[in-house]
């Protein structure tokens, strides 16, 4: 059981109610009354307070409430001293203040249904007090000071516990009617408490050794005390003064019978007051009592159907929810399967990688061959052209000799023309300067343009080399299982299933794993490259005129001349399908395995990856390619051709046409494309970075600067790596 509870708070309808009854008391013209009863209030508010002392209130009525204490402490009983009546009964008191006895004014003290255990000595000052209702209490004694009511005329102690009644009861003199429990009264006997209240007076006065007189010669003592005082007074005789005395009696039992009659009136008009506020009461507690039922009803109806609801959006929750798993737990497998696919189709990779190898050095072989030829052709060339000079040299010499004899003949000549012979000097001065001038231009032009050379052959060099693609293609089949693998994971931890955890960590570490080789291998490579760029500028140190541009013109054509007609001889849809595809890295195995277009179109996706051709997707593309255009040329049969005779023979000076380096290498499968997955931080843009060791691909570009550790797995980053996304 709780020691303590909170004080509840009184409902909306009692709040009203004692605001319209506290803003009636204050109208103009209101009556006497302040009724502040059924407000469930716990203290008397001092609103009413200030209002009964304001307004000089007669009556307060404050039933039906569950008061425990009858002043506040802020405030005193002082601003009660006009009233004439107050209510309280069906409260909670259980003690009344001990300065009750300054409402000298009371009249009617109504106390019963309370938990009253005393009352307090000082009610005996209520020398006004006429009624005094203390009924169904726990009271045990009254207090002697209640013999001192001198206008009291009605008690009611009923329902209590009290056994005796105190002597000094006797000198209530006024005292017309005493209801009480007789069966349990021990004094006075329980033959004079069933007598009446009379009989009991007379007992009470006996016991105390006084005369009883009937209550109604004691209902005016202060017309008593002026008639005695006037018969002392008066000269006349014995017998003149008892006829004015009976007079007197006569009047003044005359006016207290009219004012007996008024009380009458005026209690029996309070009683009915009092009867209609409490069929208001009773008639208010049964329409709340119907609201309430209803209320309570159609809650219940509400909730039964919020409980069908929630059971039925529950059991379409677990059936998605076990559909995601079987549709979460497939996509694993599938995905299992590409990963061992793909880390088997890097074991061919490799051992093609090692076959492009060897291709490469025998090329870079044959291509040195080709430039120790070259050079001698051009120092050849270049003897011969020095040698032409030298002749050229020597006639020019000749002709000046002839010039210079002939220049002797003609002195006198000359001699005439001297003058004008300086000014063709100067001019010729300027002429040579201004001609040195246009050559250092030139020179410089010409440097400048070797330096763009130098920088459109090594950006050649790089887009042609096949092992560099091939590792760049990789390492983009590997950015998109990685970003596959983490939206995986992602999707898991939301549905919160720990199946097949392991194998996938396992799957992302060898995925992470293999696309850092891979990236120190694309290293490699470069590295490789710019030191052949850089032997092939020592070489250029020669001052060769135009050395980048026929670097250029060399690395286009590259390829070993038996390769190049193998690859010439091919039909030209199939050539065309492979650089559609950006697959023209594989034009040499096609050509060295001569597969024609109706061969291909009958090869399976395995025939293919015994070929070399390990993509998955452009698997897919190259077989869908094969057989639309060997439909189409069902219709065009002159689509099969093969190549003109021609163009066997040299290769163009000029470069082909390569496909722009934002294309595609390879069309994934349509299970590998993946949608892109939002950034774990802000949730906004879409996630740009792989982070290594641990393969995650969960953060944008933004979001992954200030970052130390992986936001899924909290393990250091020791690499960043960008994904670029392709339309």
């Amino acid at each position: 059981m709780p020691l303590f509870f909170r004080k509840r708070k009184p409902s909306e309808e009692a709040r009203k109610r004692l605001e319209y009854q506290m803003c009636l008391a204050k109208e103009a013209g209101a009556d006497d009354i302040l009724d502040i009863s059924n407000c469930e209030l716990s203290e008397i508010p001092f609103g009413a307070f200030a209002t009964c002392k304001v307004l000089q209130k007669k009556v307060l009525i404050v039933h039906t409430n569950q008061l425990t204490s009858l002043l506040p402490k802020s405030c005193s009983l002082l601003s009660l001293i006009t009233i004439k009546v107050l209510d309280l009964h069906e409260n909670q008191l259980t003690a009344l203040p001990e300065d009750l006895g300054q409402l000298t004014a009371l009249q009617v003290l109504n106390l019963e249904k309370n938990q009253l255990t005393y009352l307090p000595r000082s009610i005996g000052n209520l020398t006004q007090l006429q009624t005094l209702n203390v009924k169904d209490n726990k009271l045990k004694e009254l207090p002697d000071t209640v013999g001192e009511l001198r206008s009291l005329r009605t008690l009611d102690i009923r329902d209590n516990e009290l056994r005796r009644l105190p002597q000094m009861l006797a000198h209530a003199r006024t005292l017309e009617t005493l209801s009480l429990d007789a069966s349990s009264m021990v004094f006075p006997p329980l033959e004079v408490c069933g007598a009446g209240t009379e009989a009991i007076q007379q007992f009470l006065c006996k016991e105390s050794g006084l005369e009883y007189y009937p209550p109604s010669q004691y209902l005016l003592p202060v017309l008593e005390q002026e008639g005695a005082q006037s018969c002392q007074d008066s000269p006349d005789g014995p017998s003149d003064r008892l006829s004015r005395e009976e007079a007197e009696w006569q009047n003044r039992f005359s006016d207290y019978e009219k004012r007996k009659e008024q009380k009458m009136l005026e209690k029996l008009e309070f009683e009915r007051r009092l009867e209609l506020g409490q069929r208001e009461h009773a008639q208010l507690l049964q329409q709340s009592h119907s609201q309430k039922d209803e209320i309570l009803q159609s809650v219940r109806k509400e909730q039964s159907r919020l409980d069908h609801g929630l059971s039925e959006h529950q059991r379409y929750l677990d059936a998605e929810r076990q559909r995601l798993q079987e549709q979460l737990k497939q996509t694993e497998q599938n995905i299992s399967k590409r990963i061992q696919k793909l880390l088997e189709d890097n074991q061919r990779q490799r051992k093609n990688s090692e076959l492009l190898k060897s291709l490469e050095n025998d090329r870079i072989r044959m291509e040195q061959l080709m430039t120790i030829t070259q050079e001698e052709t051009e120092n050849l060339r270049r003897r011969e052209i020095a040698s032409a000079m030298q002749q050229m040299l020597t006639e020019s010499c000749k002709n000046r000799f002839l010039q210079m004899t002939y220049e002797t003949q003609r002195q006198n000549l000359v001699q005439q023309a001297c003058s004008s012979m300086a000014a063709m000097d100067e001019r010729f001065q300027q002429i040579l300067s201004w001609q040195q001038m246009d050559q250092n231009k030139a020179i410089s032009q010409i440097l400048q343009e070797s330096a763009m050379q130098k920088a459109a052959f090594e950006a050649l060099q790089v887009k042609k080399d096949l092992m560099h693609r091939q590792i760049r293609n990789q390492i983009k089949l590997i950015e998109t299982e990685l970003l596959q693998l983490t939206q995986l994971e992602l999707k898991r931890k939301s549905l919160d299933t720990e199946a097949l955890q392991e194998m996938v960590a396992e799957q992302r570490w060898a995925l992470s794993s293999l696309l850092q080789q891979l990236l120190k291998e694309k290293t490699q490579r470069e590295e490789e490259l710019r030191a052949i760029l850089t032997e092939l500028e020592a070489k250029s140190e020669t001052k060769q005129e135009n050395y980048w541009l026929i670097q250029y013109q060399r690395l286009l054509n590259q390829k070993p001349l038996s390769l190049k007609l193998q690859e010439e001889g091919m039909e030209r849809p199939l050539a065309a399908l492979l650089v559609e595809l950006s697959a023209e890295h594989y034009l040499p195995i096609f050509a060295h395995h001569r597969i024609s277009l109706d061969m291909l179109s009958r090869m399976s996706l395995e025939d293919l990856a015994k070929v070399g051709v390990s993509e998955a997707g452009l698997q897919h593309e190259i077989l869908r390619k094969a057989r639309e255009l060997l439909d189409a040329a069902r219709i065009q049969p002159e689509l099969l051709k093969p190549p003109p005779a021609e163009a066997l023979g040299a290769p163009e000076p000029t470069a082909p046409e390569e496909p722009p380096e934002s294309s595609k290498p390879s069309a994934p499968p349509a299970e590998l494309e993946v949608q892109a997955s939002e950034c774990v931080v802000c949730l906004e843009r879409e996630a740009q970075m792989i982070f290594l060791n641990c393969g995650h691909v969960c953060c944008c570009l933004q979001c992954c600067q200030p970052l130390r550790t992986c936001p899924l797995c909290r393990q250091e980053i020791a690499q960043r790596l960008r994904i670029y996304h392709s339309s």
